[in-house]
């Protein structure tokens, strides 16, 4: 039984250290929408989809509107987004995408990662060639025709359709026609679970077993870092 306890202890905390870090990338994410567009979701697309993604991993209302109040006040920290790139071990391309109000420690902090995961701090455009960069939007499952919503919605943008493992609807776009795809589901009436500018691998890298988790190690270390708002890799 004390065994089993333990392990529920430390699944819990797993979900609610998850949940905090979630929580201040959105809450980072909304200061650089509010600071670019305003504080209004309906003249600010980015803030709009801010919200999606709060209320997809249950953030509170009330932190939302406490980070807005904080983007819009005198003392709130001016977030600068910095992309890092470079390879992991066994040539996996990895690129880092963080939000920091001090460049000089996150470089540090990220380059520090690299070093001891057995990787190298690139430069910039050494693996961003790897990636392609799509707006990418999920989408609950309610028996809809995948054909017909392809048909419906390749006007404005749609580059990809298809299903995760969970069985959600994933509609994917270029990057410039994030705004008009975010629109049209708008417009549609199609409820939006999450939408994210995210990094697509052009093509991918197979290893085995313990190579593979050498290579993860490093993307946890650079996932748990405070300045760090998402990781992306090519590793299949």
């Amino acid at each position: 039984m004390g065994r089993i306890f333990e392990v529920r202890k430390a699944t819990m905390f797993a979900r609610w250290d998850k949940m905090a870090k979630n929580f201040t990338r959105i809450g980072k994410e909304i200061v650089i929408a509010v600071k670019a567009g305003g504080p209004d979701p309906e003249n600010n697309p980015a803030l709009r989809r801010c919200y999606i993604n709060a209320k997809a991993v249950n953030m509170p209302k009330d932190r939302v509107e406490a980070a807005i109040k904080r983007a819009m006040g005198k003392d709130h920290s001016n977030y600068e987004e910095i992309t890092y790139e470079g390879y992991g071990p066994h040539g996996v391309a990895i690129m880092v995408e963080t939000a920091t109000d001090n460049p000089t420690r996150t470089v540090a902090n990220v380059r520090m990662h690299f070093t001891k995961g057995n990787g190298t701090l690139g430069t910039s455009g050494s693996v961003a060639f790897s990636f392609n960069r799509m707006g990418e939007f999920k989408i609950k499952n309610k028996n809809q025709n995948l054909e017909e919503l392809e048909l419906d919605l390749i006007d404005f943008g749609l580059e990809e359709i298809g299903e995760d493992t969970e069985g959600n609807i994933i509609i994917r776009t270029s990057y410039n026609d994030f705004g008009s795809m975010a629109k049209a589901l708008d417009e549609k009436g199609i409820e939006v679970e999450t939408a994210e500018l995210t990094r697509i691998p052009a093509n991918t890298v197979e290893l085995g077993e313990e190579d593979a988790n050498d290579v993860l190690k490093l993307v946890d270390k650079l996932e748990q870092d405070d300045d760090v708002q998402k990781v992306y890799h090519n590793l299949k």
